[in-house]
């Protein structure tokens, strides 16, 4: 049956209207009031562009900084003092309904961690041997305005104290020109930390805020060289960060005092890729680390004015690593 041209249009504008312009966070567009969705869409996406960032700080990459080759069993320990960083950007929270976010803060983000390696057993060769890992970190938040420690989280003055344990499998004992390799696991968590500070009324303090922990799970294949002075070090891995509970709040406006909550559990799948280099004297070992985590497209709803939250990230690390 033919239909008239009128009909035609209609159904041409009809479908038109039907497919979103950007990308919509769907518990964002459950609210009843559109101006509040700007506020919910900045929220949501702050969240999960930070999400990878906070989990690189506290993982890093070689989980013993400098080498890939085992202790050699019980009776040798090491113990590593580093500082982790990454460039990292926070949109305003004071910002949401704009068209372009723009960042509160952009700047590389430390992390003092200390971690520990104990030998369990020998191996033969270095082949199956295996050694305990332990870590723990120090998320500082004093340097980005806006973040801040849960009251209720373990932390240590303004930073967050956030712990790690695994363990390190050798593959190659090492004898050059043939490397020393090994492989390990590591679960490293964050507790909770706050951004933003929701005003009592609409129009008051920032439009959002919103908190979250981190859990980590670190896989790693690493190789490593020894020269004399100098260690040499190059390993890919990849990371699965997730969080729970992760709590967002702003006002809805429905009245001047109302605020709704979400609650979204994001989780995300990155690949790292690391070199490292040090510098030998006696037991003391001073080494540097540099990597880059894989960036990725999550589809966001919010445009962020100076950063991409698909691209990759370089991260680094410094340290001095004891060992016996």
């Amino acid at each position: 049956m033919r239909q008239s041209r009128p009909s035609i249009i209609c159904a041409v504008i009809a479908s038109v209207l039907a497919v979103p312009a950007v990308a919509q966070n769907p518990q964002c567009d459950a609210l009843a009031f559109p101006s509040a969705r700007p506020a919910c869409n900045t929220a949501v996406d702050a969240i999960r562009a930070f999400h990878p960032l906070a989990g690189m700080i506290v993982s890093g990459g070689n989980p013993v900084l400098g080498t890939a080759g085992s202790l050699g069993g019980i009776g040798h320990l090491t113990v590593t003092a580093r500082v982790n960083a990454i460039k990292a950007s926070l949109p305003n929270p004071d910002s949401a309904s704009q068209s372009q976010v723009p960042s509160s803060f952009h700047g590389a983000i430390p992390a003092p961690v200390v971690e520990g390696a104990l030998g369990l057993l020998r191996g033969r060769g270095g082949f199956l041997s295996v050694d305990a890992l332990g870590s723990a970190v120090l998320l500082p938040t004093s340097g980005v305005s806006g973040l801040s420690v849960d009251s209720n989280a373990a932390h240590i003055g303004g930073a967050a104290l956030g712990i790690g344990y695994g363990a390190r499998v050798g593959v190659l004992g090492g004898s050059f020109p043939v490397p020393a390799v090994s492989v390990s696991w590591m679960h490293r968590t964050l507790p909770r930390i706050q951004y933003g500070s929701l005003g009592p009324t609409f129009g008051t303090g920032d439009q959002f805020e919103f908190s979250m922990d981190m859990r980590a799970d670190n896989y790693r294949a690493v190789a490593s060289w020894k020269f004399v002075l100098v260690d040499l070090a190059a390993g890919i891995g990849v990371d699965h960060y997730n969080s729970s509970q992760t709590t967002i709040r702003f006002h809805d406006a429905t009245t001047l005092t109302s605020v709704t909550t979400i609650v979204i559990n994001p989780a995300n799948t990155r690949e790292v890729l690391f070199v490292n280099g040090g510098l030998s004297l006696s037991a003391l070992k001073l080494v540097g680390e540099l990597g880059f985590q894989t960036g990725k497209d999550q589809s966001f709803a919010t445009t962020f004015s100076n950063f991409d939250p698909k691209a990759g990230h370089v991260f680094g690390g410094l340290g001095v690593r004891f060992g016996f």
